[in-house]
């Protein structure tokens, strides 16, 4: 049943994208680890974001802050918006747990878009995260709080969520070589995000 459902997470976010982007707050409440995020990063650094939606709001101010993105979103519709407001950044279709880009980023980024995948895709994930890692590259996803599944829902779709045990998700970071520099669970200053900032070593 959860497989099902996980697999049905890529056809919601083409069916609604118009939908979330009216649903989705624009007022930056994730700002503050926005900027802890980027204090990693060299200026005018590059930016890989796994799960980018429509590129509002957290590519629109990486892009402000004078960064380079790359962003990936399994959903055409999503991409095609970012493809609309900013032209000039980079821009695919494509499933986070296949990608391959050839490509080292300063900072890799998956904001409420890791969740969606299984528990099992999830710890395959870290190596896709290593791969596309500059030395030196922060990492920042959120997550659940403890191993689990969640379902939500979207215009009345079952919306699949996941979580690992946070020693698992540390164990995992360690395993590639990424070290939590700061991890909050339920953030009560970012609408109870359980939010993961680490930073891969030398």
């Amino acid at each position: 049943m959860s497989n099902s459902m996980a697999d049905n997470i890529i056809g919601i976010y083409q069916r609604h994208a118009g939908v979330f982007e009216q649903k989705r707050s624009t007022t930056l409440f994730e700002q503050p680890w926005l900027e802890r995020f980027l204090s990693l990063l060299p200026n005018n650094g590059r930016i890989l974001d796994i799960g980018c939606g429509n590129g509002m709001p957290i590519a629109d101010y990486f892009i402000r802050q004078g960064f380079q993105v790359t962003g990936v979103d399994s959903s055409q519709p999503m991409i095609d918006r970012c493809l609309q407001r900013f032209p000039e950044q980079c821009w695919a279709v494509a499933d986070m747990r296949s990608l391959a880009l050839a490509d080292k980023f300063d900072g890799l980024i998956a904001w409420d878009s890791f969740f969606h995948l299984t528990r099992e895709d999830q710890r395959q994930m870290f190596n896709i995260f290593r791969q596309h890692a500059q030395s030196k590259a922060a990492l920042m996803f959120t997550s659940g709080t403890s191993n689990g599944e969640a379902i939500g829902t979207l215009e009345g779709e079952a919306l699949y969520h996941a979580s690992l045990a946070p020693e698992e998700y540390r164990q995992l970071l360690q395993e590639q070589g990424f070290q939590v520099v700061s991890m909050v669970a339920e953030d009560p200053d970012c609408g109870g995000r359980t939010v993961w900032l680490t930073q891969l070593g030398e």
